[in-house]
C-alpha cells in the first residue's frame, strides 16, 4: 500500500550556529520531532536528507552533523545532496519508489533555500506534497516574513501547507 513519506530537510548543526539565530529554533525542532515520531508511529519512512557544500556544510564535520535532537533510526534512508532540490542528483526519487512512496511531508531547513527548492522539485515531479507551515525556519533577519511568503507561493504553486498539528500519515 502506499504511503506519504517525512523529508526532513538540512537540519544540520552547523546552520544552528550561524550569527543570527534560527528563527524559533526549539519550537522548530519540538514541531519536527513530533512530525518523525507520528511518521515512525503510522509507518511512514523518514527521510533525513543533509546538504554537502565547500564551505560551511563540509561532509563529515560536526557542522555537517544532524542536530542531536534528530536520532535517525538504522533503517532511516539518509540522502547527501549538493543542490537546493534534494531531487538533484541525488537517489531520493529511487527511495522513494522502491519503498511505494505517494505523497511527501516537508519540513526543515532553510525556508527560502532548500526547502523551497525540494517542495517545488517534488511538485515537479507529481508528488502530493504536504509543508508543515510551523516545522521550517531559516537564519534570516527576515526568517518570519520568508516563512509566510513561502508558505503562501508554494501553497499557490500547489503544495498543500498546515500546521504540524493538522499532518497525518497514513
Amino acid at each position: 500500500m502506499p504511503l506519504p513519506a517525512l523529508l526532513v530537510i538540512d537540519v544540520q548543526r552547523g546552520l544552528f550556529q550561524k550569527s543570527t539565530p534560527i528563527y524559533h529554533a526549539e519550537t522548530l525542532l519540538d514541531n519536527i520531532l513530533a512530525l518523525v515520531s507520528r511518521a515512525q508511529a503510522a509507518g511512514a519512512p523518514v527521510i533525513y536528507v543533509q546538504h554537502c557544500a565547500e564551505r560551511d556544510l563540509v561532509k563529515g564535520t560536526d557542522a555537517w552533523q544532524l542536530h542531536p535532537r534528530l536520532a535517525p533510526r538504522p533503517t532511516d534512508p539518509l540522502v547527501f545532496k549538493e543542490h537546493g532540490n534534494a531531487f538533484e542528483a541525488t537517489p531520493l526519487q529511487e527511495i522513494l519508489t522502491a519503498r511505494r512512496v505517494d505523497r511527501l511531508v516537508a519540513c526543515g531547513l532553510v525556508t527560502h533555500g532548500c526547502v523551497k527548492a525540494t517542495c517545488l522539485g517534488a511538485l515537479a515531479l507529481g508528488y502530493p506534497v504536504t509543508l508543515a507551515a510551523d516545522a521550517h525556519s531559516s537564519y534570516s533577519q527576515k526568517a518570519d516574513q520568508l516563512i509566510k511568503d513561502w508558505n503562501a507561493k508554494l501553497q499557490a504553486a500547489g503544495a498543500v501547507v498546515k500546521p504540524t498539528t493538522e499532518i497525518v500519515f497514513g
